[in-house]
């Protein structure tokens, strides 16, 4: 058993447990009528409340010349709860019966979203500690997630299956919160710095690799 399967069968392990605890809400859900398309809406809204924190944040940070990190702390909390929501919409979808190929693109397109919601935040927090570079390896990470996605799309359009890559929407979501929280605990912005160049570094070597993998399929 290679590492990448045993990978799998852990990830799938964890998330069938997630789904045991969260199941009743999810049936509640339904029997008021929530859609799916309603879940990710109050994700996507709870992401955007996360990035106005940070964006707040720097604002006072550049009158004031001081960081408030408490509401760093807050971003990545909210972050966290409201990344909840991705998991329930599609159970919310699989359990009510109510599943559509509109929803899902809804939610994959609302989920980049909530992606760029939460790194221009901390682009913004950069911004207002007066850090250029960060600012930059944050661009640098967003430009990296969004060609993750776009070479994923552009390759499924003519036909080719690419999932391939360690930095997907997962980890990339795992290692943006670890870092906003951190930064928010250690009243440190080192720990946004090493998080986004994670994703700056990988996510565009995986956007690369899967080019790649494109590249040998199409030949």
């Amino acid at each position: 058993m290679n590492l990448k399967h045993s990978a799998k069968i852990c990830r799938d392990a964890i998330q069938q447990g997630i789904y045991a605890v969260i199941n009743p809400f999810v049936r509640m859900l339904i029997a008021i009528g929530v859609t799916p398309n309603m879940v990710t809406t109050i994700g996507m809204l709870g992401n955007l409340a996360a990035a106005a924190l940070l964006i707040m944040a720097a604002s006072d940070a550049l009158v004031t010349g001081v960081l408030d990190y408490s509401q760093v702390t807050l971003s990545g909390i909210l972050i966290i709860a409201f990344s909840i929501f991705d998991m329930l919409d599609g159970q919310v979808a699989r359990l009510g019966n109510m599943a559509s190929r509109f929803g899902a693109m809804y939610d994959s397109i609302l989920d980049r979203y909530c992606e760029l919601f939460n790194l221009g935040g901390i682009a913004f927090i950069f911004i207002g500690l007066g850090d250029i570079w960060g600012a930059v390896v944050t661009f640098l990470a967003i430009v990296g997630s969004l060609m993750v996605s776009y070479v994923r799309a552009r390759a499924e359009g003519v036909g080719i299956e690419c999932k391939m890559g360690f930095m997907q929407r997962p980890e990339r979501v795992v290692i943006t919160v670890v870092a906003i929280i951190t930064s928010g605990l250690c009243a440190s912005a080192l720990p946004l710095w090493i998080g986004m160049a994670v994703i700056a570094v990988f996510a565009n070597i995986t956007a690369f690799a899967r080019i790649n993998h494109c590249r040998k399929q199409l030949s």
